[in-house]
């Protein structure tokens, strides 16, 4: 469960971001975010992973208060987020493979143990065979499957994702957002920003819009 209680952002300058949202995603929804550009979409999903944190009000993940947590213990809070965001920071020094390793060596998982994972995640986003090769040369479409390989590797609980079919083309996108589907239908609970909402709504999500940083609508 994650709950959004009176949660406010403001950002130096006196810019707010986001004004008193409450709001409750049960394990295992899949929910569309939507809104006008700097409705407040980027940072609700950055409190999830402790990216920001709130001005006021509390997050809490399964029962854990977040909005406070301590700096050390981000990374395992961060175990089982899944993150797309929408800089892929994808390195392009290293191949599709050693992109995909890094969040298991971070983590310290066994080699084998990982290399089994990275192989996984390979097959499910459609690039079994490619994981020699660099970002540099794939498609966008393909480096935002990359992206997604590495934040789903982990097997997380939660996966969140901003605007992860931004300029690819209908075809491309169609594929991308069957990938997040295909989680949710793993059990996987997804929240996902788009400007395209049509993109998911062959099944039915809960969608969530904001405007000016406040919830407009459930």
């Amino acid at each position: 469960m994650i709950i959004f209680d009176k949660v406010a952002k403001q950002y130096p300058g006196g810019y707010t971001a986001l004004d008193g949202i409450s709001i409750q995603i049960a394990p295992g929804e899949l929910v569309v975010l939507s809104g006008h550009s700097g409705a407040g979409k980027s940072t609700l999903l950055k409190l999830i992973p402790a990216i920001e944190r709130p001005t006021s009000g509390t997050v809490r993940i399964n029962e854990q208060d977040i909005s406070r947590l301590p700096r050390r213990a981000v990374p395992y809070l961060r175990r089982n987020i899944g993150m797309v965001l929408q800089e892929s920071r994808l390195l392009f020094d290293r191949s599709v493979y050693d992109n995909i390793m890094l969040p298991l060596i971070i983590n310290g998982h066994p080699p084998g143990d990982a290399a089994k994972r990275v192989g996984a995640a390979l097959d499910l986003v459609g690039l079994h065979g490619r994981e020699k090769e660099f970002p540099a040369g794939l498609s966008g479409g393909e480096q935002q499957r990359v992206a997604i390989a590495r934040a789903f590797v982990n097997r997380p609980s939660i996966l969140i994702a901003d605007e992860p079919t931004a300029h690819l083309d209908p075809a491309y996108a169609a594929e991308i957002a069957e990938l997040f589907r295909s989680f949710n239908g793993a059990g996987v609970t997804v929240l996902v920003v788009t400007h395209d909402v049509s993109l998911f709504r062959h099944w039915a999500p809960r969608r969530i819009s904001l405007a000016h940083g406040r919830l407009m609508e459930e």
